[in-house]
């Protein structure tokens, strides 16, 4: 990694390049300074435990990718490799990514006393799930942290209140693309794909199915729609720990009949503008980017009133927020969009616009790039 000298190294480390949020966000961070700030910035990522889909993405923009092999919750071997790996390439800044790469960063590269990177770190998320062990090492590791980047301001007050001084904290929201939708024809086909008739409207959801997203709210809330004689099919795009447990809890409701579970899907951009509502009724969220990506499609959003998702979306001007766990009130909301289109659209083009606005992937890796400057001067 050892460069021209007027170029800031960057590494970025992160657990893994699965297709998800935080991988996908600093996939497209790589790629952006890769592509248009090449003479200023040199890039790099270092993956803790394995690669992934978005590792192929990278190597194609020219981004070079190494995959460290973590085994272990705490894997000593791993952590000399990763030792090894910084003086190697001896970066100027040590960007890290979620709670084990957060962890490993800082243990080797985050003494004051030795020699080294910078070290940034990016929370994604509200994280009220962590342990009392967790948090007690994220405390311990705040002086070794020149920077903390949330990606929603409601994260970058979580981790304020757990000690990590003003002047480190910083919200860089996520980017997020606003390509043109897929054609009819592929539609069509979605449509054929999951056995979702012609004449019926489509509620969705994309994500993980972790107990966080609170998608058994969700099948209640589609079973009291359903109750007032719509036609209406759910589809449900993404994998996780919950999904044979919210399968059968399909069945036991009687809803399974018109409720797909997709798994990993490797066109959700295509299943957002399938659907004429999406959902999100999570008790905890960072900066969702399946409901950044569903408001860049237009399409109309119903979610869970938390301080995260009031950031995206403002009630009855960009999509509607009702209360965590109110299974009644997301059916209410939903019976009320599929019966007034012209509402509908009007939330769905609004949300499109303020997508358009401020949350671009041009602003997204421009923050970064700002931030990298100011701590490569030392300005921390």
């Amino acid at each position: 990694m050892i460069g021209k000298p007027d170029v800031t190294r960057v590494l970025l480390l992160i657990p893994t390049l699965d297709r998800s949020g935080a991988e996908k966000q600093l996939t497209l961070l790589a790629s952006g300074l890769k592509r248009d700030f090449s003479d200023e910035f040199e890039v790099e990522v270092a993956c803790l435990t394995r690669g992934g889909p978005y590792q192929a993405d990278l190597e194609a923009g020219g981004v070079p990718v190494t995959v460290l092999g973590k085994r272990f919750r705490f894997d000593p071997f791993a952590l000399r490799r990763l030792k090894k790996h910084i003086q190697e390439k001896q970066p100027d800044i040590l960007h890290t990514w979620l709670f084990a790469a957060n962890s490993y960063g800082r243990l080797v590269a985050g003494k004051a006393s030795v020699p080294g990177p910078e070290v940034i770190v990016s929370e994604r998320c509200v994280d009220t799930w962590k342990a009392g062990w967790q948090l007690w090492l994220d405390r311990k590791q705040v002086p070794r942290t020149t920077r903390m980047i949330g990606n929603a301001q409601a994260v970058v007050d979580f981790y304020r209140e757990l000690g990590v001084p003003d002047e480190k904290l910083v919200v860089i929201r996520n980017g997020v693309d606003l390509r043109d939708g897929p054609s009819e024809e592929r539609l069509a086909a979605l449509r054929q794909e999951f056995a979702i008739a012609a004449s019926s409207k489509v509620l969705g959801f994309v994500g993980r199915l972790a107990p966080q997203k609170r998608l058994k709210d969700l099948l209640w809330s589609f079973e009291l729609v359903r109750s007032h004689d719509l036609d209406v099919h759910f589809v449900i795009a993404g994998d996780g720990s919950q999904r044979s447990e919210l399968e059968q809890f399909a069945k036991q409701i009687r809803v399974a009949d018109r409720v797909t579970f997709t798994g990993h899907h490797h066109d959700a951009a295509s299943i957002l503008a399938l659907c004429d509502i999406f959902w999100l009724a999570s008790d905890f969220e960072g900066q969702s980017n399946s409901l950044m990506e569903a408001m860049a499609a237009a399409c109309p959003v119903i979610v869970s009133d938390i301080a995260s998702n009031r950031e995206l979306v403002s009630h009855e001007e960009t999509g509607l927020a009702v209360p965590v766990t109110d299974r009644a009130e997301f059916a209410k909301a939903a019976v009320r969009l599929l019966g007034d289109e012209d509402l509908a659209k009007q939330l769905g083009s609004a949300a499109r616009d303020r997508m358009a606005k401020e949350f671009s992937i041009r602003q997204m890796v421009e923050s970064h790039a700002e931030i990298y400057r100011t701590v490569a001067r030392k300005e921390t």
